[in-house]
Order: C-alpha cells, then structure tokens, then sequence
C-alpha cells in the first residue's frame, strides 16, 4: 500500500546475547515490519513454535508458557501501542524477541523517475 502519510505499525526484532558473558555483544537475528498488533504478535509465535523442537526443555516450556499464557498479555499491550519483550534462555544463550510500536515514514520510489544527469559521473572503482 503507496501512502504520504506515516503509518502506525510496530517495529520487532530478534536478538540472541550468551547468558553471563562480560565480553560478548547481543546479536541481532531478524527484523520485521508489522502494520497491525496482530501481524506482530504472530511474528513472535510463529518463531517459537518454529524453533520449540529444537529448545531444551526448560526454554520449550517457557516458549509454551508464553504462546499460551503470555501472547494474552502481549495482545492486550500492543493495542495500547505498549512495547512488548518475549525472551527465553537455551543453552546458555537469551533469544529475545521486542515489538515496539512506531510510526513508518513514506519513502520516496525511484521507479520510473530519471535519476540527475551527475550520477552518471559516479563510476564504481573496482579495487581488485
């Protein structure tokens, strides 16, 4: 959908950082747009029943704890435009999933729109 407008939606990421580790950065996994509270709420289900096979059973069950009892506190947050964590530990590392609410600005479509004759005078240097 081509709007000028920004449009709410809701920003979600995945992060994984080893547990207890002083000298390691967290990880960023995925990313995903989501233009309704429902669209991020799925984002996040959808990845923990996708990876719960491969969990130990402490993070299966916290996976299983949240996709039933959690998503409900979740569903109810994101309408109220509220940012929402989920975050489970396996194996010595924290996958977290954060859904924040935020504004999507238009961006400009080049399609179809000449570029200024001055680009042409950028030329890639090959270095090889």
């Amino acid at each position: 959908m081509l709007t000028d407008k920004p449009r709410r939606g809701y920003w979600c990421e995945c992060w994984t950082e080893p547990v207890g580790s002083r000298t390691e950065v967290p990880a960023f996994r995925a990313s995903f747009d989501a233009y309704s509270a429902a669209q991020a709420d799925r984002w996040v289900a959808v990845a923990l029943r996708t990876i719960t096979p491969a969990l130990d059973s402490d993070a299966s069950d916290a996976a299983w704890t949240w996709l039933h009892d959690g998503r409900a506190d979740t569903r109810r947050a994101l309408p109220r435009r509220e940012p929402c964590t989920v975050a489970i530990q396996h194996a010595g590392t924290c996958i977290t999933w954060t859904i924040r609410p935020v504004l999507f600005l238009p961006v400009a479509h080049r399609q179809g729109a000449e570029l200024p004759a001055c680009s042409q005078d950028f030329k890639h240097l090959n270095t090889d």
